[in-house]
């Protein structure tokens, strides 16, 4: 009830490229940053990890293959 929301992590991550788009939602009240993908179709957001310094986001990038992430607030 009380504890750490846990994401889902994967070691050979792939996303689908046709229908998904990396995404970087970002709170603007208290900086928070969450890294995922978002479907084109529905809109619905995927968390897949928490972005706390520019080195988990460097991480996110290689792990999925992705250049270039948009923002979302």
């Amino acid at each position: 009830m009380f504890g750490r929301k846990t994401y889902a992590t994967k070691q050979n991550a792939s996303y689908d490229k046709e229908n998904q788009i990396p995404i970087l939602k970002c709170s603007i009240c208290n900086s928070e940053r969450v890294a995922g993908f978002k479907n084109i179709h529905t809109g619905k957001f995927e968390e897949i990890m928490f972005i706390k310094t520019d080195r988990d986001l460097e991480e996110f990038k290689s792990k999925y293959g992705v250049e270039t992430i948009g923002k979302e607030y």
